[in-house]
């Protein structure tokens, strides 16, 4: 029996290496060639025909000296593209690896996927790739209430968070787990099942208040005029009796929502 040597193998392929100026983007990842020193940075070949400039303060995190106590002429480095003007034929680079998430990216509503990194008392850190991460408040982790973080979450958690806000001059992200999740039904049906009691109870108590009866009208017709006085205040006593059994049932359904709201906060 002939053997079947065909084999299939899954190769991923890399990104075609740039090869012209309009081919670079920002935060592209390269590989370069240091061709020269200078005291304010060193020039670095591409391979796009046009040399990268890389400031002395983009040669590391730290502070840098002098360029030549970080390159040498001849030296292949790691870089990213910065900035890249193709009319003016200038390149800008950086040694440092740029964030995934910079400020001008940030927009409300933006989703991102984060790690926890720390949890204190009134919320979560968590990182997006941005320069600072970003909190979790307590209140924005859950529909449910939540005593403590760790109740829901837990240090390296991966997760979904959407950015309610930042700011770059408080250098703060403010970001949501709670927008991502659906609604609990239960909470909804709960206030509509309460506000329909409410609006029954006030059409009941209106239209009771507001009919006449048939005995009052023929009252009015057999005694005359002088009878109106005191079928009046007959109806000012039971609108009394009535008006504090308004009252009485607005405090129960007050009462009522009340220990609703109550039970949704315990659970």
């Amino acid at each position: 029996m002939e053997e079947n040597t065909d084999t299939t193998s899954v190769e991923t392929e890399a990104a075609p290496t740039p090869t012209t100026i309009d081919e670079l983007e920002p935060k592209m990842k390269l590989t370069g060639t240091v061709n020269r020193l200078e005291l304010y940075g060193a020039f670095i070949d591409i391979g796009v025909g046009v040399n990268a400039l890389v400031h002395i303060s983009r040669l590391s995190t730290g502070h840098v000296n002098r360029v030549s106590d970080v390159l040498q002429v001849g030296d292949e480095v790691t870089l990213w593209i910065d900035k890249v003007d193709p009319n003016t034929k200038q390149i800008m680079v950086t040694l440092i690896e740029p964030l995934n998430v910079d400020w001008r990216d940030l927009k409300n509503g933006q989703t991102y996927t984060g790690t926890v990194i720390r949890l204190e008392n009134y919320g979560a850190f968590v990182d997006i790739g941005a320069e600072r991460e970003g909190l979790v408040h307590i209140s924005e982790i859950s529909h449910d209430y939540v005593k403590h973080p760790s109740e829901q979450l837990s240090v390296g958690d991966e997760l979904q968070v959407q950015v309610l806000g930042f700011s770059k001059r408080k250098r703060r992200i403010d970001l949501s787990i709670k927008n991502l999740l659906e609604k609990p039904a239960s909470e909804a049906e709960t206030y509509s099942a309460v506000e329909q009691a409410q609006v029954f109870k006030d059409d009941e108590v209106e239209e009771f208040e507001e009919a006449p009866t048939a005995m009052e009208f023929a009252f009015r017709q057999a005694m005359g005029d002088d009878s109106v006085d005191a079928i009046e205040r007959g109806r000012r006593r039971k609108s009394g009796r009535k008006g504090r059994k308004r009252r009485r049932s607005s405090r129960e359904q007050e009462d009522l929502l009340d220990r609703t709201l109550q039970f949704q906060g315990e659970n």
